[in-house]
């Protein structure tokens, strides 16, 4: 029991408790992952087989580090567990259990760019318009769907998808979404979304197969509960329904995919599922400084959606939030390396201790301009993965085609490459004679002659008995002496090879970095199957956070929020804090979107372990035109007591936050003269109360000021509002409700607003 002596109380009880429902709610920064871990390796002590428990997961890396941890308390034990992401468990299960929903066992995992291929393909063939069926539109609808466990026979048949298509001139989406499946189906393969949409579909379809998992998983476990959809809540409601022994881990103050399908509602209404469930909440935040923990607490409590909970920081107080304002993106970015560059001189620091988030990738821009100048080394997270080079994606594409011939994306991937005089005129007529006579493309290529005339026959029946040799092959040797012969006898290899510029040189070192790799899993001792289709699912299944997050090397890191989800860095700089920007445009139009925005940046500001600034620009580049931008509302929302402005940026011109400078000065110094004017820092746990802002306006609203109904605002008309003052109607644009209207203020000069949003207060003169 040495691995109790470390936990806190609340920690202690949530691991001990290993009967019927329970929730853990865990703060950023709390000990969740150790937690999660002592508690399977208590069930595993205190007598539960192994091979009983399942933990689910959303990263490979996550489910490594737990095993880990667990195999160092357990031993050997932990290898039994049923432990990783929802895809990699299910792709387990299914293949297992593939046949039963007529799928063969060694179907082949489509990723992204596959399933676009298919796509692109289909539109081709229906002489669709591919701007207005563009391929990533069409990806995301039949993900949607499919994550919503709606079929394509239910899509076709529901009349509120059907009008939606219509309306947007797009009716033809629910045949594409048949052909799609239909194509998939043929070449023996699943995209990422199938793997548990197929999963859900034999749980539902067969009783037998449901009951035998339920005996088998007779405790479970899921990670970042908050993140799951409703096609994972389904399938770990079913797997729970008999034993009840289910924990789920998470924060609802992180959940921040609703975009891909997240539903917040799953962890916020677990309760309605398990009414007899026991709730612990690790509220001891070990990661940041108090200062950092008590703005995250300030922001998070203006959501209405949230369980309740206090996080607390018993670390030093640390620096105070510093908020830098800059007169343009540019100036935002120089601003952010300076600071870098002057806190890692004199405070001896490295590169990988400072992180820059951003709301949306096109903002790195300036960011990287300025980090070269400087001749900071950077890092930009979530660009190109390894396994998403060509060079890489080619030789796995041979390997593919060796475990599922019928895999039509790999074959035609690598049919005539290198070249062998198989143009894309012949592959058009093996898919048209596949087509016709309703069998697969490797068919064709197996008995061209049969099908094809000319002298392509020849070099197709070559490029099958070539594939087939792979084959044999591959059930007789190890991952890596099996990849390397295909690398060898596909000509791959020497193609790369006799390529002698830079380029060709790089695309070399990829594959023999490739090969590397296989030889590495091959020695593994943690996994008892080793063989190249084992290895081609792992690649086949990692997740965005398992890609390219190597923080050994000393580089700045340069990542959007959402990548930035599980990551911490000493120092973080969170960029463009700006209406419009953070919170999104596009999340203003509903209060469940904008909680989620909240979301996002809590997130943001708790990937900080010692210090924390935050930036906005008063004017930024959007689609080549400089504009305008008022700071962000989530500004407002921090209690200034946390904060320390930095506005040594100055803008060109004279400008509103002048004004602003000068209020946050005569604050200060009321504060040091001991006259605190500030409001006491307010707990997560209460409703959100009025804190002293950041920015604190210099215009004092008029005492009878009363937001009005602007639906029949006029041009001409004398408005107030409670930042800018006292301003006239120039103009009126557009139709309702997103009409704009152009005001110019005594105080601040002109603005544009839009009435649905503006609080305004109309004169009477």
């Amino acid at each position: 029991m040495d691995y109790l002596a470390g936990l806190n109380p609340e920690q202690k009880a949530a691991v001990l408790q290993t009967k019927g429902p329970v929730m853990i709610i865990a703060g950023a920064g709390s000990g969740k992952t150790r937690v999660i871990t002592f508690r399977v390796a208590h069930l595993i002590n205190s007598g539960v087989d192994s091979f009983n428990i399942l933990v689910l997961t959303f990263t490979n890396k996550a489910a490594r580090e737990m095993r880990e941890r667990i195999n160092h308390i357990c031993g050997p034990e932990a290898k039994n567990i049923w432990m990783g992401t929802f895809h990699s468990v299910f792709a387990k299960l299914l293949r297992v259990e593939a046949e039963k929903i007529g799928y063969p066992s060694n179907f082949t995992i489509y990723d992204t760019d596959d399933s676009k291929s298919v796509l692109r393909a289909i539109l081709k063939e229906m002489n669709l318009d591919d701007k207005l069926y563009a391929v990533n539109f069409v990806l995301n609808r039949i993900s949607a769907a499919k994550n919503n466990l709606v079929g394509w026979q239910e899509y076709q048949q529901n009349p509120q998808i059907q009008a939606d298509d219509q309306s947007g001139g797009r009716g033809k989406l629910g045949v594409i979404y048949q052909t799609y499946v239909q194509r998939c189906y043929r070449a023996g393969a699943m995209d990422f979304d199938d793997l548990l949409y197929k999963t859900n579909e034999l749980l539902k379809l067969h009783p037998d197969v449901l009951n035998k998992y339920q005996q088998k998983f007779k405790y479970l476990m899921v990670d970042e509960y908050q993140d799951t959809n409703f096609s994972q809540y389904l399938i770990v409601k079913r797997l729970a329904a008999v034993n009840e022994n289910i924990c789920v881990v998470g924060d609802d103050a992180q959940s921040i995919y609703a975009f891909r399908g997240a539903n917040i509602q799953n962890i916020l209404n677990f309760e309605k599922d398990y009414p007899d469930l026991k709730v612990f909440k690790l509220e001891q935040n070990y990661r940041s400084t108090q200062n950092i923990v008590n703005v995250a607490n300030s922001i998070i409590a203006n959501n209405k959606d949230q369980l309740k909970k206090n996080v607390f920081s018993e670390k030093e107080s640390g620096d105070k939030i510093k908020v830098m304002r800059a007169y343009s993106d540019n100036e935002e970015g120089k601003t952010v390396a300076e600071s870098i560059m002057q806190d890692r001189s004199s405070n001896g620091m490295k590169w990988n201790d400072f992180a820059i988030l951003y709301r949306t990738n096109a903002q790195s821009r300036s960011m990287e301009e300025a980090l070269r100048k400087l001749n900071i080394p950077y890092k930009i997270y979530g660009g190109l993965s390894f396994y998403q080079r060509k060079e890489i994606k080619d030789l796995i594409a041979y390997f593919r085609l060796t475990f599922n011939p019928n895999d039509e994306e790999a074959l035609k991937r690598v049919i005539n490459y290198p070249k062998r005089g198989i143009g894309d005129t012949t592959v058009d007529k093996i898919v048209v004679a596949a087509d016709q006579h309703n069998i697969t493309l490797f068919e064709v290529v197996l008995q061209p002659a049969q099908y094809l005339d000319g002298k392509a026959p020849a070099a197709l029946q070559a490029f099958g008995t070539m594939i087939q040799s792979f084959q044999v092959l591959a059930k007789n040797q190890s991952a890596y002496d099996a990849a390397l012969y295909i690398a060898q006898h596909s000509g791959v290899l020497k193609d790369l090879y006799a390529d002698k510029s830079v380029e060709g040189l790089n695309r070399y070192e990829n594959i023999q970095e490739l090969l590397n790799g296989i030889k590495e899993f091959s020695e593994r001792e943690d996994i008892e199957e080793k063989g190249l289709d084992v290895f081609m699912q792992d690649v086949a299944l990692l997740t965005n956070d398992d890609k390219d997050k190597n923080k050994d090397a000393d580089t700045v890191s340069l990542m959007t929020i959402h990548s930035s989800k599980g990551l911490e860095f000493p120092q973080v700089y969170v960029v463009g804090l700006e209406e419009n920007l953070f919170p999104s445009q596009m999340s203003l139009n509903s209060r469940s979107d904008l909680e989620e925005e909240r979301r996002l940046f809590y997130v943001a500001v708790t990937r900080a372990e010692r210090k924390l600034s935050i930036s906005y620009a008063t004017s930024r580049f959007k689609f080549g035109t400089l504009i305008n931008s008022e700071p962000s509302r989530f500004l407002d929302e921090i209690d200034a007591k946390y904060l320390e402005l930095d506005y040594s940026a100055k803008p060109a011109q004279s400008s509103f936050f002048d004004d602003e400078r000068s209020a946050w000065s005569r604050k200060d110094t009321n504060k040091s003269s001991g006259g605190d004017t500030f409001s006491k820092p307010k707990p997560a746990s209460a409703a959100p109360v009025k804190t002293t802002s950041i920015l604190a306006k210099a215009h004092v609203v008029s005492k009878d000021f009363k937001v009005s109904d602007t639906s029949n605002l006029q041009v001409g008309m004398q408005v107030e509002h409670e930042r800018f003052g006292f301003g006239k109607v120039l103009t009126l644009e557009g139709t309702k409700p997103d009409i704009k209207a152009t005001i110019f203020f005594k105080e601040i000069g002109q603005k544009q607003l839009l009435l649905k949003f503006a609080k305004l207060s109309i004169v009477n003169e």
